[in-house]
């Protein structure tokens, strides 16, 4: 026995770690702690989605989903919602993210004898998580305003029948310029372009096949208590005025929508300038159009 083994033995007997080599990197890295890293459970596979079973005892009865696009604005109009009495709006949630493995094939036996299978487990997680945020508002309605849902309407409603849907416009142009102008270091306007038109499509997708409530940005900035007003209607509640005055109850975390200045100001403000006609970029035409934008 060497001498560099002699000391992993003896910082092993210590610590309960031995040191061992990386061949990619030359590294080294604890034995114990590579060994205990979790892996991610894959998503259920799409054919195991199915409706619940009996969504009367566990599903939410109608969540709200705010289906939009990157830099579309869906965090003024969250904490706009959040600010009435009986709407909670949290900060986006991800929920579609949150994946179940069953670790072991007895665990997945007894699952499969209560009647569940992989994507009905993940479904009763995403619908626990979103009553218990309600619960713990005290209010009524919730409202998830995570863009990437956009990606998995079908999912979404599936896994809650009853859900409805809110869907945020903007224009294309100021979409893909906002979403530049977020990080310039990391992508381009041409990138920003590509990027943000994924989520258009997804969000065109999910517009033309299912029912729900169109909002436009410009709209919401322009004239906010009308536009708040149909929303209300749409969800079936009583309009109130301190919606427009969401900044003492607002809260923002980096990362999980916008949280600069502008949003922090606890008013609504104008939106930008629309562009020209002849300055939406080729690849954004089609959108622009399909969204009344002209161009």
């Amino acid at each position: 026995m060497n001498w560099k083994r002699k000391v992993n033995e003896t910082v092993g007997g210590l610590t309960g770690f031995r040191f061992s080599r990386v061949q990619a990197t030359g590294a080294a890295v604890p034995e114990r702690a590579a060994a205990t890293l979790p892996a991610r459970p894959a998503a259920a596979a799409d054919e195991l989605v199915r409706p619940p079973a009996d969504p009367g005892h566990d599903r939410l009865v109608a969540p709200v989903f705010l289906l939009s696009p990157v830099r579309s604005g869906s965090t003024l109009l969250r904490v706009i919602l959040n600010a009435h009495t009986r709407i909670h709006a949290p900060h986006e949630l991800h929920v579609r993210r949150l994946t179940v493995g069953f670790g072991t094939s007895l665990a997945e036996k007894a699952m499969d004898a209560l009647g569940h299978n992989q994507a009905d487990l993940e479904h009763l997680l995403w619908d626990r998580l979103l009553h218990r945020e309600l619960v713990r508002s005290g209010k009524g309605i919730i409202v998830d305003k995570t863009p990437a849902n956009a990606f998995a309407y079908k999912r979404l409603r599936t896994c809650w029948p009853q859900a409805r849907f809110i869907f945020l416009l903007r224009h294309p142009v100021s979409i893909a310029t906002s979403w530049h102008e977020a990080a310039p270091d990391r992508r381009d306007m041409d990138a920003a372009i590509a990027d943000a038109l994924r989520y258009m499509k997804a969000v065109q997708r999910a517009r033309t096949a299912l029912t729900g409530l169109t909002v436009r940005y410009e709209d919401l900035t322009e004239d906010p208590a009308r536009e708040t007003r149909r929303i209300c209607e749409f969800l079936d509640v009583e309009w109130e005025a301190g919606m427009l005055e969401y900044g003492g109850e607002a809260r923002f975390v980096k990362g999980l929508g916008d949280w600069k200045d502008k949003i922090r100001s606890g008013a609504v403000q104008p939106g930008r300038e629309l562009p020209r006609p002849e300055d939406v970029p080729a690849p954004l035409k089609e959108i622009c159009a399909a969204w009344g934008y002209e161009a």
